[in-house]
């Protein structure tokens, strides 16, 4: 599907991979509408079809040309920032729900009103980013984030997977065959053994997928400024003085009084300001020295590869 010289934008990435933090540093040009995580299977943000008119069966729900019939039309929709109105007022009426519509629905109307882009923020798209190259015409960024850093942060929230979601899904596994080394861990208790798994899983994945941008989430936050101003350019955005005036004070916040433009906008994402270069040094906190050389052992053949 051609958008010509101004296509949809995807950042995608297994989650706590910097997904939210680099959309909304896209974002802050002012030439894209946000959108949260159209495929999280959870309500809020999932579960809304107005954003996305199809039914969310699993984490990572994978998408190819097999089931392009329930998935394209939708993101069609979404991508090209029409909002289904009467589905949504059909499917949700809580207060909570009604005033996210008309955040949602007046944000895709003035988006489309003033010519903005969609931008998706949603790791849950990773193993799929390949469709949304191909048949949406995105602009795919994929976030790849240090292994120690990535099982750490899982670590530090309790987090783990359910492999079976994967598993179950035929498509996925008939075309990306690497999940099914997976099937191991199944019902495993060690959080770190199956974090791991994910993580050198997902890069085999990206690795070859086409189409799409792998970036090292560690590379931006070493140096943001060289690094958004790249990804502007591939995502075809304008990088005004503006723009590097709110990626410098977003990602050189201390904490303090200073917010950027976090939890503002069409939705609440786990992103906060922050100085991204501090950010690095506590990354593998949470992991004692052997939890770091056994992640570093059991992820070694991806994160041997040069650097991104």
């Amino acid at each position: 599907m051609s958008h010509g010289t101004r296509p949809p934008v995807l950042v995608t990435g297994l989650p706590r991979s910097g997904t939210s933090w680099t959309g909304k540093m896209l974002a802050a040009g002012g030439e894209l509408v946000y959108v949260n995580e159209p495929l999280n299977p959870q309500h809020p943000p999932g579960g809304c079809p107005g954003i996305l008119r199809a039914q969310v069966r699993h984490r990572f729900q994978y998408i190819c040309d097999d089931n392009s019939p329930t998935w394209l039309p939708a993101f069609r929709d979404t991508v090209a920032l029409r909002y289904r109105w009467r589905a949504e007022l059909r499917a949700n009426r809580s207060p909570y729900d009604l005033a996210r519509m008309l955040r949602y629905g007046g944000a895709f109307a003035y988006g489309r009103l003033t010519g903005r882009r969609a931008l998706l923020d949603d790791p849950f798209a990773v193993l799929s980013a390949g469709w949304f190259a191909e048949r949406l015409g995105c602009r795919v960024i994929a976030l790849v984030r240090d292994p120690v850093s990535f099982v750490a942060s899982w670590q530090r929230l309790g987090w783990t997977v359910y492999f079976h979601e994967l598993l179950e899904q035929p498509l996925l596994v008939r075309d990306h065959p690497e999940v099914l080394r997976l099937r191991v861990l199944v019902g495993s208790q060690d959080r770190v053994a199956k974090a791991a798994a994910l993580w050198r899983v997902t890069r085999e994945i990206l690795s070859r997928t086409p189409g799409i941008l792998v970036t090292s989430y560690d590379d931006l936050a070493a140096d943001p400024l060289t690094g958004f101003k790249s990804l502007y350019e591939y995502a075809g955005l304008a990088w005004t003085q503006a723009a590097e005036a709110r990626v410098i004070r977003a990602c050189t916040a201390s904490g303090g009084r200073e917010r950027g433009f976090t939890w503002t906008g069409l939705s609440r994402t786990a992103y906060r300001p922050m100085d991204s270069r501090l950010a690095l040094r506590a990354a593998a906190r949470g992991l004692t020295p052997d939890e770091i050389a056994r992640v570093r052992a059991l992820t070694a053949d991806e994160d041997a590869q040069p650097a991104l």
